[in-house]
């Protein structure tokens, strides 16, 4: 019987996307995300705290993401948790969690405003037809 492993982030990619086959031919995208969060100290003042989750991503998934995914675009990632641990050549045990993720999000990409330009006159999407929406890359 499977236990629940599921989890939802939303934040904006750190580097580039990374993309390589394994030895079995099979496609492997990682990137990390930063996630940002405001909350109220107990003496009142507003406190932010930042954290880093690394993400992989699967097969067609992968090659979406890798075509997609650049530094700086937010994205929501839907996956589950994944724990590799290991004996490291000092003889102490090692582990690292990560996101498996099966269904990624990428939210929109706003051009800039160039000074002259009325904000009617820019182009705000690659495509008119999904301007505003988010483009949802499905998981195969």
């Amino acid at each position: 019987m499977n236990l629940i492993n599921s989890l939802v982030i939303e934040g904006n990619i750190v580097r580039d996307p990374l993309y390589k086959e394994t030895a079995k031919g099979n496609s492997l995208c990682t990137f990390s995300i930063a996630s940002n969060r405001a909350y109220k100290s107990s003496e009142g003042s507003l406190e932010k705290e930042v954290s880093y989750f690394d993400v992989e991503t699967w097969g067609n998934l992968a090659q979406s993401c890798t075509q997609n995914g650049s530094k700086g675009r937010g994205v929501r990632v839907v996956g589950r948790l994944k724990q590799n641990r290991w004996v490291g050549s000092d003889g102490k045990n090692y582990s690292k969690v990560s996101v498996v993720a099966e269904h990624v999000e990428f939210k929109p990409v706003f051009a800039k405003k160039e000074k002259g330009l009325d904000e009617n006159e820019l182009n705000l999407s690659e495509n008119p037809e999904k301007e505003g929406k988010e483009e949802a890359i499905p998981a195969f």
